[in-house]
């Protein structure tokens, strides 16, 4: 078995260990602490965190940023980060933003492969699933970026190598962005990192990533 290639155990046993933890609502861990450890260094203007979960990354990249606005589908999950005091919208991914609304925007993207005939269809599946390859809210939220962003904006996307790093980096690549890694930790079944996306540019001028 490769790095990038999943543990069908250890992806089960994670799956089971969050839900008796949590039944409805993403909790800090440590994919969290990464993401938040890399928007405190590199977040700059107004910020969104899509897929906030409990708050807890929006909370603390906070006093860092001018201002912070966290989203996410699930219900009860803006409930708790409103209980943060944290400016939150009920959305799917980046669909209630304006164009160029945001200079940073955070993700930390459900990435665990998942079998769809195993799925439970609760909120801490929608939190924790990826779809069979991972990937399954990234390739949609690397497609609508650029529209939220403002010139010269940035995004900070967590990637796991369970859903496949060099597979993602290449979706972020045709998306028309640069991805650079700012952030690695190794645990025994996976390896987290943390990619800045900032679009590419010819002569100054933001462009598609396409030389034609």
């Amino acid at each position: 078995m490769t790095a990038n290639e999943p543990d069908d155990e250890s992806t089960a046993t994670k799956l089971a260990d969050r839900r008796g933890q949590e039944t409805n609502v993403y909790q800090p861990a440590e994919d969290s602490g990464l993401l938040a450890d890399a928007a405190e260094e590199f977040a700059r203007g107004r910020t969104l965190e899509v897929g906030t979960g409990s708050g807890w990354v929006a909370e603390q990249v906070g006093p860092h940023v001018p201002s912070v606005v966290a989203a996410d589908v699930n219900p009860h999950a803006c409930r708790q980060a409103r209980e943060r005091g944290i400016e939150t919208v009920r959305t799917n991914l980046l669909d209630a933003f304006g164009d160029g609304s945001f200079d940073t925007v955070l993700f930390n993207p459900p990435y665990l492969p998942t079998d769809p005939e195993n799925e439970w269809d609760d909120w801490m599946e929608q939190a924790l699933s990826g779809g069979e390859s991972g990937r399954e809210l990234i390739a949609p939220f690397l497609d609508d970026l650029g529209r939220v962003l403002a010139p010269g904006g940035q995004a900070l996307l967590l990637v796991s190598s369970l859903a496949g790093y060099e597979e993602v980096e290449e979706l972020v690549r045709d998306a028309g962005f640069v991805p650079e890694e700012v952030r690695q930790e190794s645990y025994p079944f996976e390896t987290l990192s943390i990619l800045r996306l900032t679009r590419f540019s010819i002569c100054g001028k933001p462009s598609s990533g396409k030389i034609e």
